[in-house]
């Protein structure tokens, strides 16, 4: 393990915006937990692909949208209050 200090943008909670020594844009930090969770949540829109209900794939899949879009938005509003353009 290596300590470093690291610009925290956003106030600390299950992610975080953070700038890492040496790159010019922020990124998300998300907590392992959190991780886990996205990644079950993309886990389900395939398995109820794999069974055909496109009705619980729709609303699988928004609740996925939605959960990323609150995630962008938060990295979004964290760039806007520091000023720093975004990188796309």
């Amino acid at each position: 393990m290596v300590r470093i200090e690291a610009e925290l943008f956003t106030s600390v909670g299950n992610d975080a915006v953070v700038r890492m020594p040496g790159r010019r844009f922020p990124g998300a930090l998300t907590q392992g937990d959190s991780l886990h969770i996205l990644r079950s949540d993309v886990a389900e829109v395939v398995e109820v692909r794999e069974r055909g209900d496109l009705a619980e794939v729709r609303d699988c899949a928004d609740l996925l949208l939605a959960n990323l879009d609150a995630l962008l938005a938060r990295h979004e509003a964290a760039l806007g209050e520091h000023e720093i353009a975004r990188p796309y």
